[in-house]
């Protein structure tokens, strides 16, 4: 059972086709995320390890990737167990740079997991204010 779902929105000083490489290049999503050893292709299995320790922190499948407008990809963590859940990024210009909003959907609604639930919306949090400054810190 899961039905609890995070959003977030932010704006970019930046193209869409810059915000895409942060979301889907090794080199860019460990600057602010973790590091996949390939970029985030469709279809293709989605590894994301710590950019410190080398651990596998995130699992899934990266299932829609039509670049510059959309990424969507299941996403698992340890702490999750068999549960899996859905993140989308969607990219829309706007005058000046891109709205980026993020969608993670499908996540346990039980009480037990509702610090994971809390744990997570920190986590995208601070993800997303690092991804903040270095796409304006390249863009500046």
């Amino acid at each position: 059972m899961s039905d609890l779902t995070l959003n977030k929105s932010i704006y970019l000083k930046a193209e869409p086709a810059v915000v895409w490489e942060y979301l889907t290049e090794p080199d860019k999503l460990a600057k602010w995320f973790h590091a996949p050893k390939t970029p985030l292709k469709q279809g293709e299995e989605l590894s994301m390890y710590g950019t410190e320790s080398g651990d596998k922190l995130i699992w899934g499948e990266v299932k829609i990737a039509q670049p510059p407008e959309y990424l969507e990809y299941t996403f698992t963590v340890k702490p999750m167990g068999d549960a899996v859940s859905t993140v989308k990024w969607t990219l829309s210009p706007v005058a000046g740079g891109t709205r980026l909003s993020l969608e993670h959907s499908g996540l346990p609604r039980h009480a037990e997991a509702f610090d994971l639930m809390l744990a997570l919306d920190k986590g995208w949090d601070d993800h997303i204010s690092r991804m903040r400054a270095s796409v304006h810190e390249v863009t500046a």
